[in-house]
């Protein structure tokens, strides 16, 4: 019975191994033939410079394993040019798992080629044994070693380019809302995103009080000091409200670079937050709800999220009710083009917000400026508004159901053009109900509505969304 080879005797036929490759050309065609079947195996390296660099790491990888060979202990540090292939992938794109189809298939190619070796020496099959298991105990670490501390040095430098490119967005989009002069065609180009075509502006945000609900966290507007409207806000609605009609219309955003492009990753240069990523995943779904259309996204904290998107408001409007969802709050502004409409755009979605979060009644979980536009610039001075409610509605505005329902009804009666037949099917009641409620309002208000103007359907509409 054969008696397996001393250690001694493995390690001086490896030492032999290693001094021949490393002699001539050897080791040129070794590496030469691991890298073609490197490549047979993960296509995406036939690029001329992509080669250049995988030739790189693997020679270097070669000579650091082949002198480790002969060594009990196999103390393996990862070649430089082996960090430099992996920071090559993350800034070309590719996934993480393309790294680890390399080494994988790295290890592969290696076990061959020192299997046929082996085979070629026709060594004593006790002895082929032993140099296969150490080679493969050997292999196994070094891949092991190499895609551990790969992968830390890829998610490095995929982390600092993606931020790199948000940060370059981000000033771009903070150049274009501040009034600073920006050519809109450079802007454009950096942005992925035409200036010039039809755009709408939205802000997608989380609620606090459906956060609350469902244990999550608060949302912030990081930018808020970029424009003069404020930022933040809440207050939402569910049915109908008769008193202003159909609850919102809205709108969502897409994805972090603009163009279709996806950011996920933005979601961890952005604090990490989960919030965000669902934010980023609705306005993706509601950009491609819109036939792929462009947009262009950018974090606002770690809860909300600004957008542009390449569409009308009607059309964001129309879809956006049935994708954005609890915990979710959507407000957009006005349809525009060019670097002045980016920015009222914009500044309409968040004047919109401003409108949400101070609401007293629930007015949609998407709300478009055109339906609170009266309320918003009515309700810029407070003290100004409620003196327009008071004079206008006098004993209309008591906080009593039947004043509310009154309200409601003279609300309905205006919008529709002082019809009582349109007022009817919009209330749901019937046209001589409209009759006798608008004539308990002229007494209650102690003047004809006929006679009364664009103050008296001002105040109602602030009312119908700051209450009384």
């Amino acid at each position: 019975m054969a008696t397996a080879p001393s250690d001694v005797a493995v390690r001086q036929w490896m030492a032999d191994f290693v001094a021949e490759t490393l002699r001539g050309e050897t080791l040129e065609q070794m590496v030469a033939r691991l890298d073609a079947q490197i490549i047979g195996r993960v296509p995406e390296l036939t690029d001329r410079d992509l080669r250049r660099d995988l030739e790189s790491s693997t020679r270097a990888h070669a000579l650091a394993v082949l002198s480790g060979l002969t060594q009990d202990a196999m103390e393996y540090a990862v070649p430089e040019q082996a960090h430099a292939f992996a920071r090559t992938l993350a800034r070309r794109g590719y996934d993480l798992r393309l790294l680890l189809r390399v080494y994988h298939a790295g290890q592969e190619a290696a076990i061959d080629y020192m299997t046929e070796v082996i085979d070629e020496r026709r060594l004593p099959e006790q002895f082929e044994r032993s140099a296969l298991i150490r080679l493969f105990e050997r292999s196994t670490r070094w891949v092991n070693t190499s895609v551990e501390a790969l992968t830390d040095t890829y998610m490095q430098e995929r982390e600092r380019g993606l931020r790199a490119a948000l940060n370059q967005r981000t000033e771009i989009v903070r150049t274009l809302l501040s009034g600073e002069d920006v050519d809109a065609d450079y802007a454009s180009a950096r942005l992925g995103f035409r200036l010039a075509q039809r755009q709408v502006a939205i802000v997608l945000w989380t609620d606090p009080a459906d956060r609350r609900a469902g244990a999550l966290l608060s949302a912030g507007d990081g930018f808020a000091g970029w424009i003069d409207a404020p930022g933040a806000g809440d207050g939402r609605a569910d049915g109908e409200d008769a008193a202003t009609g159909p609850p919102g219309d809205g709108a969502a955003g897409n994805d972090g670079r603009a163009g279709d492009r996806g950011a996920p990753a933005d979601d961890r240069l952005a604090g990490g937050s989960d919030e965000l990523g669902r934010l980023e995943r609705t306005a993706t779904r509601l950009a491609h709800a819109l036939g792929g259309v462009g947009v262009l996204t950018v974090p606002a904290g770690s809860a909300a999220l600004w957008a542009w998107i390449a569409a009308d408001a009607e059309a964001v409007a129309a879809v956006a009710g049935d994708i954005v969802a609890a915990p979710m709050r959507l407000t957009l502004g006005s349809s525009g083009t060019g670097v002045a409409g980016f920015r009222q755009s914009h500044r309409d979605a968040i004047a919109a917000r401003q409108v949400a979060e101070r609401a007293a009644v629930e007015l949609g979980r998407v709300l478009p400026y055109a339906q609170v536009e009266p309320a918003y610039l009515a309700g810029a001075d407070v003290a100004g508004m409620r003196a327009l409610i008071r004079r206008e509605l006098g004993a209309l505005a008591a906080p009593d159901a039947n004043s509310a329902r009154l309200r409601e009804t003279l609300l309905a009666y205006l919008r529709c053009h002082r019809s009582p037949e349109g007022a009817a099917a919009r209330l749901g009641v019937h046209k001589n109900t409209v009759r006798y409620r608008i004539q308990r309002i002229e007494e209650t208000l102690g003047r004809r509505i006929e006679d009364c103007g664009l103050r008296l359907e001002l105040a109602l509409e602030c009312v119908a969304v700051y209450g009384v």
